[in-house]
């Protein structure tokens, strides 16, 4: 039997029965998209009400006002925008009470971690769990990164389970419940390993909501601001995971970094830092149709047009900032990681990273890495087939024209015909 996944209602959404309940709850609810409804609910969740410095207002305010002004957004995604809001909040109030409470944790070192940076889709994900395979790595699962600094109120069970990682399971299964193609496209179960850049969430700064909204204006704000004190703060939340689970080295991962590179290693000055590449074209169209199938809740329309000139330009734009910034990258911690190279070659890929960040590739760690490799086969949920001409009227020639200095400057494979 195929394994192939054609989703044929990009489009023109058929809703199962819990999409379809999941819409009309939402519309049934008044959701108040306001930086004042968020803050209140956090400190009644929390107890707490020290929210450090108040610049994050004015953050939180712009997102909230540019989706709350969009006659698109379905009732249930503005519940969904909100209920995103409200756990950011409140992590910030615990991230915020527990360093009161150990100020020592801002002295714990973050040193000489392994980042991959690279578009999305461009096998970063995979890569970072890889390595993370390794267990001398300290690595970021989900059910972490989505609560940095637990509630000291909660207890875990007498069976063991972190109340956090519980929560995020059952996040996970409802999230597969109404996107039954999800896990084919960008699994989320609670322990893989996520990306960094969720850990400012809490700091309301980074392109993390353009995933989930259509926000041309927070992106525009975004990029317009310095990001340093932003991964900063997402340093101090790194030093409190690290404080509640040692290791000596950290492997991260985000997409994001590409247009950050000044302030990434402003951050992380002693970083080995691995640039995955692909074919911009397959990033795109992976890309598109993923947030376009996501899009049949959280908006009244899916307008995959939308999504297709958003994410071409976005992805460009992350690409034209790697450029200008590449010579900034440390020449001898630097490696370059080509998409059709890294699937030929898994653990040579793995042994020039290790090269370059003076690590030794031991054997134990090769058989961790054989072990993730056999229990997360490619395409084991499924492989979705793509469809550039019939479901988003373009042609990969027209979206590729926008990399022409890209692709001048790295000799990615071209894959997508």
């Amino acid at each position: 039997m195929s394994n192939e996944i054609r989703i044929e209602d990009l489009g023109a959404p058929v809703l199962n029965d819990l999409q379809r309940m999941g819409l009309e709850y939402g519309e049934a609810k008044h959701t108040e998209l306001t930086v004042d409804a968020v803050c209140t609910a956090a400190a009644g969740q929390t107890g707490l009400d020290d929210f450090g410095s108040e610049d994050f207002r004015e953050r939180l305010g712009v997102q909230l006002e540019e989706v709350d002004a969009d006659p698109e957004r379905t009732g249930l995604g503005r519940m969904l925008m909100f209920g995103d809001s409200l756990r950011y909040a409140t992590n910030r109030l615990r991230i915020r009470d527990l360093l009161k409470r150990h100020p020592e944790i801002l002295d714990i070192p973050i040193e000489k971690p392994v980042i991959v940076i690279g578009l999305p889709r461009s096998g970063t994900t995979n890569l970072v769990n890889l390595l993370a395979a390794d267990t001398r790595f300290r690595s970021m699962p989900l059910w972490e990164s989505y609560e940095p600094a637990p509630d000291p109120n909660e207890v875990t069970p007498a069976d063991g389970i972190d109340p956090r990682w519980a929560r995020c399971q059952q996040m996970w299964e409802g999230m597969q419940a109404g996107a039954p193609f999800i896990a084919a496209m960008h699994p989320m179960a609670p322990d893989h390993v996520h990306e960094e850049i969720e850990l400012m969430t809490p700091d309301f700064s980074s392109y993390n909501l353009e995933w989930v909204a259509r926000v041309p204006g927070w992106r525009d704000y975004y990029l317009a601001h310095d990001q340093t004190p932003h991964y900063a703060y997402m340093k101090t939340v790194l030093q409190i995971m690290q404080w509640y689970r040692p290791r000596e080295r950290w492997v991260l991962k985000s997409p994001q970094h590409l247009e950050q590179i000044g302030p990434l290693l402003a951050t992380f000055p002693d970083a080995t830092i691995v640039v995955t590449h692909r074919d911009p074209v397959a990033v795109v169209q992976s890309t598109i149709t993923m947030l376009t199938y996501g899009a049949r809740t959280a908006y009244k329309t899916p307008k995959p047009e939308w999504y297709r000139d958003y994410w071409t330009d976005r992805v460009g734009r992350l690409l034209d900032a790697s450029l200008r910034d590449r010579d900034l990258l440390p020449a001898d911690r630097t490696v370059d990681v080509f998409f059709h190279e890294y699937m030929e070659d898994e653990t040579g890929t793995l042994q020039r990273i290790y090269d370059a960040a003076g690590i030794e590739f031991t054997d134990q760690a090769r058989a961790e890495v054989a072990a993730h490799q056999e229990a997360h086969p490619r395409g084991k949920a499924g492989r979705v087939v793509y469809d550039l001409r019939g479901d988003f009227s373009t042609t990969p020639e027209a979206i590729r024209s926008r990399y022409v200095d890209y692709l001048d400057r790295f000799p990615v494979q071209i894959e997508v015909q």
